[in-house]
């Protein structure tokens, strides 16, 4: 059955008062020697099962830097289970996690997390599905102190499980599932895996997109810039380091100037549809990274069309379908387009 849901005494001075006593010798302090790093052992959690290594020991490791924590992998420093493991090694509960010695930053003063509900579009015993505003992270990490997880468990002080089943970028709003049992975060994440879901993505492209282009199939390439922070670059076959990635688009409307597609994705890699799209000489509106910057900056500016000023990156997860883990009912949910992206097309209409 399918089922669709939308949705701080002074001292008085006496004249004849005895010279004060000399203060008596303080004992030798001996020089405080800074903690030595050392070797970690990481034992995970049933919370953290199934995470990538990379993305694990950037949690564990606060104040350690990105290029840190991939120079110490690449080396073969970290052992799973005293074996060497590659960023994307999947870890398991149990799993010993070795460390080698490494210096973490002092921290600066946590910010309390602020407890906070989202959209709701589906809930039962076992998941959650909500409508992720733009502009919210999924969790803390990267410059942020918190996210949609952190928020929602400071909500729901009662939930006994609360976990991500998959990630949106930042910018990027929509439907995103969270598992409410860890039998229900495994079940689903294999389905992610075997890409037995369906995700369409609604995107406003600049230009006007041709019919013909319905398949991307681009290997993309992954890295870092100096500061750690995360790009992603279209590639060749033959670069090693690649992956291929297959994107599927579809025309939905054509204004002046601009295109709205429904975008589905047959690979999950890192900014695949921003990368895309953009490789093909018709980047997402608004999009920070991968963008055209000027239009951007006049868009926000309202400028670049008349009446209506818009600052965000118009890519919405608008759809997702997927096998309930408990009934294995086929479940489609929808998350309408935010407010801010309808009155850009609104505006655009005119």
């Amino acid at each position: 059955m399918d089922r669709r849901i939308i949705g701080g005494k002074g001292r008085s001075g006496a004249r004849n008062a005895l010279p004060a006593p000399l203060p008596a010798a303080a004992p030798a302090v001996k020089p405080v020697t800074p903690a030595v790093p050392r070797v970690l052992h990481l034992t995970v959690d049933e919370s953290s099962a199934g995470q990538r290594l990379d993305n694990y020991l950037m949690r564990c490791l606060k104040g350690v830097p990105k290029t840190h924590v991939y120079r110490v992998i690449r080396s073969g420093e970290v052992r799973v289970n005293k074996g060497r493991a590659a960023a994307d090694t999947r870890v398991q509960a149990g799993d010993d996690v070795r460390v080698p010695p490494v210096r973490v930053a002092e921290r600066p003063t946590a910010v309390p997390v602020p407890a906070r509900e989202f959209s709701v579009l589906f809930e039962d015993e076992s998941l959650l599905a909500i409508d992720k505003p733009a502009g919210v992270a999924v969790h803390g990490g990267s410059g942020v102190s918190f996210g949609v997880i952190e928020q929602l468990r400071r909500a729901r002080p009662q939930a006994k499980f609360l976990e991500l089943v998959h990630r949106l970028d930042r910018e990027t709003s929509g439907v995103l599932l969270l598992a409410k049992k860890r039998s229900a975060l495994t079940a689903l994440q294999d389905q992610f895996r075997a890409r037995d879901t369906g995700k369409t993505y609604a995107a406003l492209v600049l230009g006007n997109w041709p019919e013909s282009l319905r398949v991307i199939d681009v290997p993309l390439h992954k890295y870092l810039l100096p500061d750690g922070e995360r790009r992603v670059r279209t590639s060749t076959a033959d670069d090693t380091q690649a992956k291929r990635s297959i994107t599927l688009v579809k025309v939905v409307q054509r204004y002046a100037g601009f295109t709205l597609l429904d975008v589905s994705i047959k690979t999950g890699r890192t900014h695949q549809i921003r990368v895309h799209l953009a490789h093909s000489g018709h980047p997402i509106v608004g999009d920070d990274k991968y963008g055209d910057f000027e239009f951007n900056k006049s868009l926000a500016r309202g400028t670049a069309v008349p009446g209506r000023r818009y600052d965000g990156m118009f890519l919405h997860a608008r759809r997702l379908v997927f096998e309930h883990p408990a009934s294995a009912e086929r479940l489609e949910l929808e998350a309408p387009l935010p407010a801010a992206c309808r009155m850009l097309l609104d505006a655009l209409k005119a």
